[in-house]
């Protein structure tokens, strides 16, 4: 099984995740440290599709630049994707895709629900 994730190095839900990923029989994984190589829009925008989230439910206010780009109220998706586009700090994480699905694994075990 291949596994993708969209990694944060400084992040310890991140790399529990990725543990997990790494110990598990016949997964073959791909990191991708989003804040280095960022995310393209349609790529984002296909996570949150198949994650079944809105970009305001992935959106991290916490350690971001949130509140100072008017984020945290905002109610408009193309907004909120267009601000995570240039700026992946603001992509809560660890995302994961497998052929099975995509989800936000926070906590870092809801990534089994794809494995």
């Amino acid at each position: 099984m291949q596994a993708t994730i969209w990694h944060n190095p400084e992040c310890g839900t991140s790399r529990k995740t990725l543990a997990i990923l790494q110990e598990t029989e016949g997964v073959v994984v791909s990191i991708i440290e989003y804040r280095k190589q960022s995310f393209a829009r349609e790529k984002l925008e296909q996570l949150f599709r198949d994650a079944g989230l809105t970009p305001r439910e992935a959106l991290r206010t916490r350690g971001s630049p949130a509140e100072e780009l008017g984020l945290i109220n905002e109610a408009s998706s193309e907004r909120i994707f267009d601000a995570m586009v240039v700026h992946p700090i603001l992509v809560e994480r660890p995302f994961v895709e497998t052929d099975k699905g995509v989800r936000l694994c926070r906590p870092q075990e809801k990534v089994r629900e794809i494995l």
